[in-house]
C-alpha cells in the first residue's frame, strides 16, 4: 500500500475516529471506552469542585461525596453550561442530561477522581444535550476526598476540592447538526 500525504483535517479525522468511521474521544482507557454505534458529538472542559460533607460513617466521622459543582466550556473557552449533582450536565440552552455510572478507570495520578463512563438515564429540553446517550469523564485532575478522616466536631461541614476534567458526549450515529466543538 502506497502512503500518501494527507491534509491536516484528514489526519485529525483519522485520529478522532480511530479509522473505524465512528468518532471517539482520544486517550480513553479500554475500561471506559464507548461501545460500537456511539459517535462523539462534542467535548467540554469542566472547572470546579467535587464537594464532600463530613458525616457519620461506619467507623466514625468520614468525608462523604455529595455532588460536583463545575462550569462547562468548549475547547476555545466559550461558556456552555454547568455540571452539578445527579450527576447532571446542563447547557445554557436549557437542555440537560443526567448520567449513571457504568464503568470507571483510575486517573493518571492518585490525587484525582477516577475517569468514568456514564449512560444517560434522563434528559430535559430539546437542545444540545437531548441526543446524548453516553458521557465520559476523562483527564481528571484533583477532586479526590481527603485521605484523613474528618473530626466529630466537623459533622455537617462541607469541603470543596478543586478539580478539572474533560467530558466527552456521545450519541447514536452521526449528528448532522454538529458544528465546531458542540
Amino acid at each position: 500500500m502506497k502512503l500518501q500525504k494527507l491534509p491536516y483535517a484528514a489526519l485529525t479525522a483519522l485520529a478522532v475516529t480511530g479509522c473505524h468511521g465512528t468518532a471517539m474521544a482520544a486517550g480513553v482507557p479500554d475500561a471506559i471506552a464507548a461501545p460500537p454505534g456511539q459517535s462523539l458529538l462534542f467535548e467540554l472542559r469542566a472547572t470546579g469542585s467535587q464537594n464532600y460533607e463530613c458525616a457519620h460513617g461506619k467507623s466514625g466521622p468520614e468525608w462523604t461525596f455529595r455532588a460536583p459543582e463545575a462550569t462547562l466550556a468548549d475547547e476555545a473557552g466559550h461558556p456552555f453550561g454547568k455540571h452539578y449533582g445527579g450527576p447532571t450536565w446542563e447547557s445554557d440552552d436549557g437542555s440537560t442530561v443526567v448520567g449513571e455510572v457504568v464503568a470507571s478507570a483510575p486517573a493518571a495520578d492518585a490525587q484525582s477522581v477516577p475517569q468514568l463512563l456514564l449512560k444517560a438515564k434522563s434528559h430535559g429540553g430539546d437542545g444540545r444535550l437531548a441526543r446524548v446517550t453516553l458521557v465520559q469523564r476523562l483527564d481528571t485532575r484533583g477532586g479526590r476526598a481527603p485521605t484523613t478522616a474528618c473530626a466529630a466536631g466537623e459533622i455537617g461541614h462541607e469541603l470543596k476540592v478543586p478539580y478539572t476534567a474533560r467530558y466527552a458526549f456521545y450519541g447514536e450515529g452521526a449528528d448532522p447538526r454538529r458544528t465546531g466543538s458542540y
